[in-house]
């Protein structure tokens, strides 16, 4: 890939050209590719790759409604029911009512659940930096040169999406 200068000698970001378009179809299937093979590792708990997605967001924000949750994984609500199920089943989520509003539901992560959802993170961090070990020295060293800059990338848009 062409490097292309961070900006100009005043400072300002070059203009978009074609091989920055190019590049940036690049970075797209490679990240896409890299979350495809991440998602495939199961730890043979039965869970889909949706389920554990799933979990990992109900890991990080805590007790959560339904209905949030289905709009941040972007699943219709009546997928993420048989999701629910599923990781209710397993024991990795339970389904409460909310203190105050016994009409609103609550998915939770069990003690079960985070602790499947962190050997997970462990077991999948372990594949990618075994991968990592195994590039030649110099890539290696670009893709942790780039991850200050791929964080930034995900970071605006994220913002984007706001």
């Amino acid at each position: 890939m062409p490097k292309v200068p961070a900006s100009t000698a005043s400072g300002e970001r070059p203009q978009s050209t074609q091989s920055d378009l190019e590049a940036a179809e690049r970075l797209r299937a490679a990240i896409l590719k890299l979350g495809r093979r991440l998602r495939t590792i199961d730890l043979g708990t039965g869970l889909t790759p949706a389920e554990f997605s799933a979990l990992a967001t109900v890991v990080r924000r805590g007790p959560i409604s339904p209905t949030e949750l289905a709009q941040v994984e972007g699943v219709n609500p009546t997928m993420l029911s048989r999701m629910l199920s599923r990781m209710s089943a397993v024991g990795a989520v339970s389904r409460d009512v909310a203190e105050g509003d016994r009409r609103v539901a609550l998915v939770a992560a069990t003690a079960s659940g985070r602790r499947l959802h962190q050997r997970l993170r462990v077991v999948r961090a372990g594949k990618l930096q075994a991968a990592l070990c195994r590039l030649p020295p110099s890539e290696h060293d670009a893709v942790l040169e780039a991850l200050p800059g791929l964080e930034a990338l995900a970071d605006q848009l994220k913002q984007e999406a706001l």
